[in-house]
């Protein structure tokens, strides 16, 4: 099976390679194929005549793109109907990610959310991957016959990427402060579930090898936790004797607002391992690529 994976040097990208490696993979980073351009991914994706196109690309810097939200709406949103009409014209499967930004945390929804929960993004950024959502879905009606799945995640983390200027997940920032002081601040809240990128990346293949339907889909680990409680479960697996403090999302004020919770609730699919095994997983990954 041929399969094109776009974003292939980041996070996910990086583990969707290898789950798929068992197949003919064209794996293209952000240099290789530029997204925004749609006249320049039709040509790449026909070409290359795949059976699938998944689509790891993001504009995942949640602040700035308060700044630029073109730029965030070109990768986040409009990109995704480019790849999407792509797959389409060459007979091809899609396979998008978007995110738990694309919800607001409103009380209403107890800040738990299923896949036919409404969104109501609060972020520039989350309108963006909602924008993108709503992309994928105009070339499905315009192309019936095209098999795609969106799949949102939330807070993911692994091996970093290896693209320039990439990313790097909360559980690595927090390693590399508790390296240098015996102090530290920690928002108590934005309640969310952590993924971790090679399940994500397994349970992805999982999807798209299956006879599911159409739609959208939540495929985060299992549970949810507050970035205090995210770091507080890491500290506690490599034994850090420092001091560890809850602080309230104003002590650091950010241009974007967050959702005060965000879970994605799975319905349609058993859930994933509990995030706490996936991060037990990560952090004896990290140790062994240490000694």
């Amino acid at each position: 099976m041929r399969v094109v994976i776009v974003g292939s040097t980041g996070m996910l990208g990086q583990q969707l390679v290898r789950a798929f490696s068992d197949d003919d993979v064209f794996a293209w980073g952000r240099a290789a194929c530029d997204v925004t351009d749609a006249v320049a991914v039709r040509e790449m994706i026909c070409a290359a005549a795949p059976a699938i196109v998944i689509n790891a690309t993001a504009y995942n810097a949640v602040d700035r793109a308060e700044e630029e939200p073109e730029s965030a709406n070109a990768v986040n949103g409009y990109a995704v109907g480019f790849l999407a009409e792509a797959a389409a014209a060459c007979g091809a499967s899609f396979v998008h990610y978007s995110s738990d930004y694309v919800f607001g945390g409103g009380a209403a929804a107890l800040g738990a959310y299923p896949e036919d929960a409404e969104p109501c993004p609060i972020s520039a950024y989350g309108r963006s991957k909602l924008l993108g959502e709503q992309e994928l879905r105009r070339v499905a009606t315009a192309h019936p016959r095209l098999r795609w799945y969106c799949i949102r995640l939330s807070r993911l983390f692994g091996t970093a990427a290896r693209s320039a200027g990439a990313k790097r997940s909360f559980v690595e920032l927090i390693l590399e402060r508790a390296a240098t002081t015996d102090r530290l601040e920690v928002v108590d809240g934005e309640c969310a579930s952590p993924t971790y990128a090679p399940d994500l990346a397994v349970a992805t293949r999982a999807l798209i090898s299956g006879t599911y339907a159409n739609g959208i889909y939540h495929r985060t680990n299992d549970g949810a936790c507050t970035w205090y409680a995210f770091a507080e479960a890491i500290l506690a697996r490599i034994g850090w004797q420092g001091e560890l403090v809850a602080v309230p999302p104003s002590r650091f004020p950010r241009p974007a607002a967050r959702p005060a919770s965000s879970v994605l609730v799975t319905t349609k699919l058993p859930p994933l391992q509990r995030w706490e095994d996936a991060l037990a997983l990560f952090l004896a990954e990290l140790a062994r690529d240490t000694r």
